[in-house]
């Protein structure tokens, strides 16, 4: 299953004790393939420095790229259209157009402005990382 993820669920996931923890556990073991493009990876990168500092950004990035050598677990993406799907926070068309242009199943996320995406017509859909887990627990999660 491929899944774009949001940067505060990718981050929270991060937390060995967090509840999202088995999105990270997921994408590691390669059951969960992870679609990505280079903004979206700068962002990841950008936001863990502001809330962790450099080590904390330095293990995300290394992360990602420890995960997409050894599982091949990370699609990354380069779209070729702006589907402008978001209208309410433009910064996160990033998300939805790379997970139509990859033709990913979802966009995980816990931001409420996604929603015009699940009746947008296209196969990803929004869902809560909660929602998810539950969803997939014992599958890919």
């Amino acid at each position: 299953m491929l899944v774009v993820i949001d940067t505060n669920v990718m981050l929270s996931a991060f937390a060995r004790q967090s509840p999202l923890a088995p999105l990270f556990r997921s994408i590691a073991a390669g059951r969960l393939r992870l679609a990505v493009t280079s903004a979206i990876v700068l962002e990841y990168e950008e936001i863990a420095q502001v809330r962790g500092g450099a080590a904390f950004s330095a293990k995300v990035m290394h992360w990602l790229s420890l995960v997409s050598a050894s599982w091949d677990s990370v699609e990354m993406v380069h779209p070729a259209y702006q589907f402008k799907v978001i209208a309410s926070d433009l910064d996160d068309n990033k998300f939805t157009d790379c997970a139509i242009s990859a033709h990913a199943d979802y966009v995980i996320t816990e931001g409420k402005h996604f929603a015009p995406l699940a009746n947008a017509g296209y196969k990803p859909q929004p869902i809560t990382p909660e929602a998810f887990i539950e969803r997939y627990r014992g599958v890919h999660v």
